[in-house]
């Protein structure tokens, strides 16, 4: 029996997906403009919430549903910290800590955890898939804006122990199709990951004062006005 999650999660998120893209921290980095303090307090506040993502599936890689898309090969923890270290240097652990909107999604993750374990499903798919996905070009642009070389602060882009990230992902979504799970469940499953992309847009959010004070809020807002009239439910259609 199939449940067509990953479809049904591939539908029931595009709306929120389109929201996410329009936060002006977003639309800056996608049009090339990534400012190196902001860009820093978003991989510390990822470093958070990947380390509660990955120590709850971890803590549930026996259950019944979540072992089928327990893919170690996917973790960022490692990779997070590295860049880290590139950023803030040997004291690293001393100079970061979540932010408030970290600070509550890392606290959703682990209340699912004790909860609605199989609501993991939708934390793990909204962070991994869009890593995978949309991940080298993220990297690219991040490191011709910050003028990095490849020899750091880039490793969360890059899954060192996937060879092949398209055959990976299309694996990933089977998984997905193929979880026990019933039509209650998927609906609760796409509930949360919605939930998740607006816990994502809050810690992007966050970060625009920071980005607005290094480049100015007429750069700003020329990068991120909008042909249209800004309202981001009409990008669903485009």
């Amino acid at each position: 029996m199939s449940s067509n999650l990953a479809t049904k999660l591939r539908e029931g998120t595009k709306k929120a997906h389109t929201m996410a893209e329009n936060v002006g921290f977003v639309k800056c980095f996608l049009k090339g403009t990534v400012e190196k303090n902001s860009y820093r307090k978003l991989v510390s506040n990822l470093y958070f919430v990947y380390c509660a993502i990955e120590e709850e599936m971890e803590n549930h890689r026996q259950h019944p549903i979540l072992s089928k898309i327990y893919f170690p090969e996917l973790t960022r923890k490692k990779s997070l910290e590295q860049d880290l270290f590139y950023y803030y240097g040997a004291n690293w652990r001393e100079e970061v800590a979540p932010s408030a909107a970290a600070t509550a999604y890392v606290e959703r993750i682990k209340e699912v955890s004790a909860t609605q374990p199989e609501l993991l499903i939708a934390q793990s798919y909204t962070r991994y898939l869009g890593d995978l996905s949309g991940g080298q070009i993220l990297k690219k642009i991040a490191q011709t804006a910050m003028n990095l070389s490849e020899a750091g602060g880039l490793a969360f882009y890059e899954f060192k122990d996937i060879t092949d990230e398209k055959a990976f992902k299309a694996n990933y979504r089977s998984a997905l199709d193929e979880l026990p799970v019933d039509e209650a469940t998927a609906d609760r499953i796409v509930d949360e990951a919605n939930a998740a992309f607006g816990m994502n847009m809050k810690m992007f959010m966050e970060l625009e004062g920071n980005l607005i004070k290094a480049i100015g809020q007429m750069l700003f807002n020329s990068l991120t006005q909008r042909r249209s009239s800004g309202n981001t439910e009409l990008a669903t259609a485009e």
